[in-house]
Parts: structure tokens; C-alpha cells; sequence
């Protein structure tokens, strides 16, 4: 089989096509202005966040779209592309230190049921909002897949695996801002909203957990409830956490198969199809869950992996097209609000079934 370029895109399921543009090799010093650059744009971030309220990751996207004029700063690429790409996978990794498969089993098997289908009527929606507003059915899956899991984090992953060619950085910003503004509204609205329908501990916090993107809100949103209801949402928002692995390997297999029928190419290997940084997610995971690591250890890993998203989360608003991006109108946002809106009636409806 010849090895034109073509076949070169069509390889790429990891969207690192962009990476293999540049030189091969390069110096630790040639990292710097860029990594720089996203580091002081990420601690404005954290300050903005810390002394205002407002999430982190919000704050970096916003910065980071305010810096995305200098992207075309040759000499940025390489720190911005690395920030983007390899410090997001450390941070999904160190993810896996956040969970154990004991949280997820603590759940019920009924509750875990209906939360997977929850998900999947989740993903669905934002496959079938993309086909209706005639948008591309990867732009549906991410922001489905990132409402369903775990928000920024979810997205930033699925991204990794969908890759550039298929998503661009435009879309995958407007996914990324969607799912963080939906997410901090919902922390403030769903708590109010739980108990104006009086809802017990266990609803609100089943409610809370199972719609709320982001892992921080949820729990912020289960605990401003009541106590009962922050560890029914920590417990729910973590097993939806858990199951980014799964998706993953499901995307990973789906996108493969999709390129051998399409290119005639041989079946992808197992080592092909899952990304690194999915096998080290769960391998920290099984770690967690058989050896009772100090919790200094938890919770540095966990601070680790928040600031390497965010680091991550800034540089890909550094490198995107902001003309582009605000070319895009309300409807660009329509499979992130109704993914958003499918989730938490899903939700609702299933936390009156408790």
C-alpha cells in the first residue's frame, strides 16, 4: 500500500498529525516561549478564579481567547502543541487517582443502571441535535460524550482521541465553553431547583451528580443541598467519571473500524486502538482501588491533574482561531444545550423513580 500523504491522514486518530508537521526533534529551549506563555495565562487564571468565584478553566479559556492573536508566533508552537497535547494526557491519567472501582460499586446496581442510560440517552442527543442543525456528527458525539461524563475533562479527552482533522480547534472551543458555562450555571441553579421540588438527599444528590458536567460543580452543587445529598452527588458524578474510560475505548475501536472500511486498511491492534494515556487512566484507577494510598498523595495528584487540564484547556484557546470561532452563531451551541437540558430531565425523571 503506497504511503502518500493521504494515508498519513487517514492514520490519524489521535489528532498528533499537527505535531508531525514540525521538526522531530527539538531542543528543551525551543518549549519554553510557549509553555511560558500558557503558564502565566493559567496562573491568571487560578487568581481570577480564587479572589472572583468564577471556574479556573472558564477564566483560562477566556485569557486564552484574549492571547489567541499571538499564535502565530512560530516560536510558540511548540510549548502551545505540547501543553495541548501531552500535558492533557498526563492530566486524564492522574484523573484516575480521583476514583475506585469500590465508589462505583457503592452506587447500586439499579442507580448505576440508570445513570449508564442516562449517559447514553445523553450521547444520543447530541448525535441526533448535530444531524438536525446540520452540523458534523463528531461535533454531536464530542458534546454529547463531554455532557454525559465529565464536561471540560471529557471533552479534552475525546478530542485527543477524535483528532483535529475530524474536529477543528473552533469547534472543539465552542463545546469546551459551552460545557463550562453550562456547568457553572447549573451548580447555581440546581440546588435552588432541587428544593423548590422537594426533593430528598438522595434525589437531589442523584440529580445533581448525574447532570452537572464538571466534577467540582457537581460536588459543590450536592453539598450546597445538604451534606446526605453531596455524597449521593460525589459518589454519582464519580461513576460517570469512571466510565470516560469505556467511552473511550468505544470512540478509540468506532473511529478504527470506521477507517478500515473506508481506506481498505488492516484491522487496527490493541495497542493501536487505545491510547496510552487511557491504559494508565485505568491502571492509576485499579491502583486506588487496591492499595489505600495517603490522602496527601490523592489529592496532590488530583491538584496536578486540574492544573495540567487547565494549562491544557488555555493553551488550546491560545492556539485557536478566534475570528473563526466568533464567525460561529447561537446555533453552533445547539448540541451543547440540548445535550445539557437532555440531561438533566433524564436526570430528574430518574431521581423521582428512587
Amino acid at each position: 500500500m503506497s504511503k502518500g500523504p493521504d494515508s498519513y491522514y487517514m492514520a490519524d486518530l489521535f489528532g498528533e498529525l499537527q505535531l508531525a508537521d514540525s521538526p522531530p526533534q527539538r531542543s528543551l529551549a525551543s518549549y519554553l516561549p510557549g509553555l511560558g506563555l500558557v503558564l502565566v495565562a493559567s496562573l491568571a487564571a487560578l487568581w481570577l478564579s480564587e479572589h472572583y468565584g468564577p471556574p479556573a478553566v472558564l477564566m483560562g479559556l477566556l485569557i486564552g481567547f484574549a492571547l489567541s492573536f499571538t499564535n502565530s508566533d512560530r516560536r510558540l508552537q511548540p510549548g502551545l502543541d505540547f501543553a495541548s497535547q501531552t500535558l492533557l494526557r498526563i492530566g486524564i491519567v492522574l484523573i484516575g487517582l480521583r476514583i475506585t472501582f469500590g465508589e462505583i460499586a457503592g452506587l447500586g446496581f439499579v442507580p448505576f443502571a440508570t445513570l449508564l442510560g442516562i449517559m447514553a440517552v445523553v450521547i444520543a442527543a447530541g448525535l441526533l441535535a448535530a444531524r438536525l442543525l446540520r452540523q458534523d456528527m463528531m461535533f454531536g458525539l464530542l458534546a454529547g460524550g463531554a455532557t454525559a461524563i465529565c464536561g471540560a475533562s471529557a471533552a479534552l479527552a475525546l478530542w485527543s482521541i477524535i483528532g483535529e482533522k475530524r474536529i477543528s480547534s473552533e469547534q472543539f472551543t465552542i463545546v469546551l465553553l459551552g460545557t463550562t458555562i453550562a456547568s457553572a450555571t447549573a451548580m447555581t441553579f440546581y440546588p435552588a431547583i432541587a428544593s423548590l421540588l422537594g426533593l430528598t438527599d438522595t434525589q437531589a444528590g442523584f440529580l445533581i451528580g448525574a447532570s452537572i458536567h464538571d466534577v467540582a460543580q457537581a460536588i459543590g452543587g450536592g453539598f450546597a443541598y445538604s451534606e446526605g445529598a453531596g455524597e449521593v452527588a460525589t459518589v454519582v458524578k464519580l461513576s460517570r467519571v469512571a466510565m470516560l474510560v469505556p467511552v473511550l475505548v468505544l470512540v478509540s475501536i468506532a473511529l478504527g473500524r470506521s477507517r478500515d472500511t473506508n481506506s481498505g486498511a488492516r484491522s487496527l491492534s490493541f495497542s493501536q486502538a487505545l491510547p496510552w494515556f487511557i491504559v494508565g487512566f485505568v491502571m492509576l484507577v485499579a491502583l486506588g482501588s487496591l492499595v489505600a494510598l495517603p490522602p496527601a498523595v490523592t489529592a496532590a495528584a488530583s491538584d496536578a491533574a486540574r492544573l495540567l487540564l487547565l494549562f491544557a484547556v488555555t493553551a488550546a484557546a491560545i492556539k485557536s482561531n478566534l475570528a473563526g470561532l466568533l464567525a460561529h452563531n447561537m446555533r453552533s451551541f445547539g448540541p451543547v444545550i440540548v445535550t445539557t437540558l437532555t440531561a438533566f430531565v433524564a436526570a430528574l425523571a430518574a431521581a423521582h423513580l428512587l
